[in-house]
């Protein structure tokens, strides 16, 4: 039986668009509204998507790009 990936935590920070959606494999969604932080648990080598909602009462999202958990910032605890 192989062993369960490493679980980490980490951080994004939104800075440039009025939300952002962190999207992860396993469906799950992440809101963060524009000048916050939030810091989440993920899996090392899982692929996270970033996208940017620009109207709320829309459900249109733009994707930004996808990053490797690795690639996101520790989080400060």
């Amino acid at each position: 039986m192989p062993t369960p990936p490493a679980k980490i935590r980490k951080q994004y920070t939104n800075a440039d668009y009025p939300e952002v959606l962190l999207r992860f494999e396993d469906g799950h969604e992440i809101h963060i509204a524009k000048g916050s932080t939030k810091s989440f648990d993920c899996y090392a080598g899982e692929r996270i998507k970033i996208l940017a909602k620009y109207d709320p009462t829309s459900g249109e999202r733009e994707k930004i790009d996808t990053w490797r958990a690795e690639q996101f910032p520790d989080a400060v605890a």
